[in-house]
């Protein structure tokens, strides 16, 4: 699987139980979902290339802007979504015809694929990532190669 997806897949789950905070990223304190994988990359890659931006809940909705969709672009590497494999960070649009605004890590594949993922009122938690949840990615990713 490679060793960088190996340490992808240990560092998201050791953010299981971080609560849910908006706009954080602190293990055991407080993450949302764009917090976690930012919290995964400086463990894994180390220091972030930029400031994370500010940003609203909504992500966009009201204007149409694809930011999330634009930053995964700008950092991360594009994915075929069907060789999406453990390591993998997953983008997904909650409804149809919206801005994509939730992220994941795909920690497992197979019959039963799971995801870590951030998401309000749960906290980092780890999840199947059942049909629901599958039609909803949008686009998967890879962190660059490298430490």
């Amino acid at each position: 699987m490679g060793a960088q997806r190996d340490r992808i897949i240990a560092e998201a789950r050791r953010w299981i139980g971080t609560p849910y905070l908006h706009q954080a990223s602190a293990i055991g304190a407080g993450a949302d979902c764009l917090g976690l994988v930012r919290g995964v990359w400086r463990a894994v890659r180390g220091a972030e290339p930029f400031a994370a931006p500010s940003y609203s809940m909504d992500w966009g909705e009201c204007s149409g802007d694809e930011r999330l969709m634009a930053a995964a672009m700008t950092w991360l590497c594009p994915e075929v979504p069907d060789a999406m494999r453990p390591g993998s960070v997953l983008l997904f649009r909650m409804r149809k015809d919206a801005v994509a605004k939730h992220l994941g890590i795909l920690v497992a594949a197979g019959p039963e694929p799971r995801f870590v993922h951030a998401y309000t009122g749960h906290g980092v938690v780890e999840s199947p990532l059942s049909a629901p949840w599958a039609r909803r990615i949008v686009s998967s990713f890879a962190f660059p190669e490298g430490n």
